[in-house]
């Protein structure tokens, strides 16, 4: 059952990424319009995934896991029958309001289920294998379904399972609450909701119009009064969703920061990658689908090598140098053009997942261990709502950069293949209200071959700015978790990525914890 829930809440980030070009096509989205169907997902996540631990303590698992299902299903359903982008929005919303609920009460439901640490975590290692699953074959799923279908139908999957999987627990599964008296912090939820949905929107439309716009300004001064609000309800709080005491410990503060920063770059490169699959090469789903199965199948293929290396290394030596690899890897990426071959792009993205799965290895296991034992699930939940929140900001900052870069280099792209005057004027606004889809609708005669060219030598100039920012990103975080992470032996462990607040870890967690600095 956990298994299977945990499957269901990541399938939408990988289905849905590799579709954006179908989605952008169909619904004549621009790029920031289609930054929200990948934010739309990630930011109830983010905001709610604390919460939902709580929740469950309080009201019971079995419930906030039948409800998480049963969110998961309804957003489906709201995506496969959009008629808008903004119809695509509401449905991932409320499929990230479900994975929200799915993420900690899986993990709940095993701790409960399996109460001996070391049994447990043989299937919390299922767990997140599942996980991984999910990001593997999501790609292949949507490919073959855009491929032969209209992109909606990448959604129906999700339905079937979730309500299958809600009926059987009811005669399967048994409930179970917290010990002791948890209560909701709402003052903590509204504020942390405000300051993440407040910055991501900011960041968005301010990339799409002007940073000087009245209302990403009044966006952004949201943001902050939120984040400081955030701030002080937790100090006072009785229950605090987020002890801040938590950051007391260095280990945890750079695998907070590291893991944040990491997901910014690479959610925020898989969005511009999809965008320069369907956009400059032309790909079909299922084309580009088994360009991004080589970044997700390393990891999952190497899983058991990266355990037996978390034996021997410490987790600064496996974060840092993964960390290092991933920005090679960025940096590889930046020699590619128009017309660069599935063969020349796979070494590299292979080498990306290889250092991706040698950094989230080691960072949640140090984020567990590096904190007292009462606090070891509070410290997994918050580290993944960290992950989160990076993940929202990723399709916003980098979109914009794309967007902004290339609209800067069109003009001398154009002027390069003949197109420019009135015509050359008219293409650049299309790109600058309408995104690069719009040129590709409009009635362009015999430059239209000139143009998509130039449109696609501009697209790869702003591709090349997003990958070197994703890959200064990779190494900011490789310098946080070198300088901040003692040198320690990282016992192996697999750790819930989304730990409910109460959980408790695995006995090598336990282990581990005395080893790793405070």
């Amino acid at each position: 059952m956990a298994c299977v829930g945990v499957f269901v809440a990541y399938l939408p980030v990988t289905t849905v990424s590799v579709s954006l070009p179908a989605i952008q096509r169909a619904l004549n989205a621009s790029t920031s319009e289609l930054s929200w169907v990948s934010s739309a997902f990630v930011l109830p996540v983010a905001a709610l995934i604390l919460t939902s631990g709580v929740f469950g303590d309080v009201h019971g698992r079995k419930k906030v896991f039948q409800a998480g299902l049963a969110f998961c299903a309804l957003g489906a359903t709201v995506s496969l029958s959009a008629q808008s982008v903004q119809s695509v929005w509401a449905g991932q919303a409320l499929s990230g309001v479900g994975s929200a609920a799915l993420l900690p009460m899986t993990l709940a439901l095993i701790s409960h289920a399996v109460p001996d640490p070391r049994e447990r975590g043989k299937f919390i290692g299922l767990w997140a294998t599942s996980l991984m699953a999910a990001l593997a074959v999501g790609p292949l799923i949507a490919g073959l379904i855009v491929d032969h279908f209209a992109w909606r139908w990448i959604f129906l999957p999700t339905v079937p399972v979730a309500l299958l999987v809600i009926a059987l627990s009811v005669p399967l599964l048994r409930d179970s609450r917290a010990p002791g008296s948890r209560r909701l912090d709402w003052p903590g939820q509204i504020t942390a909701a405000l300051a993440v949905t407040a910055l991501v929107y900011g960041v968005i439309e301010g990339g799409a119009g002007s940073f000087a716009d009245a209302r990403v300004m009044v966006a952004l001064s949201v943001a902050a009064v939120g984040l400081v609000a955030f701030v002080l309800a937790e100090k006072r709080s009785e229950n605090p969703m987020l002890d801040l005491s938590l950051f007391r410990s260095p280990a945890f503060t750079a695998t907070t920061m590291v893991i944040m920063i990491t997901f910014l770059g690479l959610i925020g490169f898989f969005f511009v990658l999809s965008l320069y699959f369907g956009t400059v090469q032309h790909l079909s789903t299922l084309e580009a689908g088994l360009r991004l199965l080589m970044v997700t199948l390393v990891p999952v293929a190497l899983g058991g090598v990266f355990g037996r290396l978390s034996r021997k290394l410490s987790a600064r030596v496996l974060i840092t140098g993964g960390l290092l690899v991933t920005a090679a890897a960025l940096l590889s990426l930046t020699t590619i053009d128009a017309v660069t071959s599935f063969g020349s792009l796979a070494w590299r993205l292979a080498l990306l997942g290889l250092g991706l799965g040698t950094t989230f290895t080691a960072v949640t296991a140090t984020a567990v261990a590096s904190v007292p034992h009462h606090l070891a699930g509070m410290a997994a939940a918050g580290n993944n709502a960290f992950r989160q929140v990076g993940g929202a900001l990723g399709p916003a900052v980098l979109g914009t950069l794309l967007t902004t870069k290339a609209v800067d280099a069109l003009p001398g792209h154009l002027a390069d293949a003949g197109v420019d005057g009135t015509a050359g004027a008219r293409i650049i606004s299309a790109v600058e209200t309408g995104g690069f889809g719009a040129v590709a609708r409009m009635d362009l005669g015999p430059m239209r071959g000139k143009t998509l060219g130039a449109l696609s030598e501009a697209f790869v100039d702003g591709l090349h700015l997003c990958l070197i920012v994703s890959a200064a990103l990779m190494l900011l975080a490789a310098v946080i978790s070198a300088l901040l992470l003692r040198r320690t032996r990282q016992t192996s462990v697999t750790v819930a990525v989304g730990a409910p607040p109460n959980a408790t870890p695995t006995a090598a967690a336990a282990a581990a914890q005395k080893r790793i600095s405070q």
